[in-house]
């Protein structure tokens, strides 16, 4: 192998899934100043805000923040107009007349 160009730093680390609360040990060379202990093992510790525990496409459930209020925003806008013209009966229309 030539030298100077592969990671030096190859080691264990945890990689923690703060919305799921689960932990991944792989090896990685990530920089971190964070440590955990798990078994009596210390390991350097990288937060995650999501991991395929916690993704809704590998868990099938659809997880909604709106910290902004859009959806709302949008229903009052919009949402009585949708369901105004859904609900709304359809005209008779008037048979034709024959010649």
């Amino acid at each position: 192998m030539k030298k100077g160009i592969h990671p030096e730093n190859y080691r264990t680390v945890v990689f923690r899934d703060e919305s799921a609360d689960v932990n991944y040990i792989v090896r990685s060379t990530v920089k971190t100043n964070k440590t955990i202990t798990i078994d009596g093992q210390e390991y350097p510790l990288v937060l995650l805000d999501i991991s395929a525990a916690s993704h809704p496409f590998f868990t099938g459930k659809q997880k909604f923040v709106d910290t902004a209020g859009r959806v709302d925003r949008f229903n009052r806008r919009y949402g009585k107009k949708a369901e105004t013209s859904a609900t709304k009966p359809a005209t008779k229309s008037k048979p034709a007349a024959k010649s």
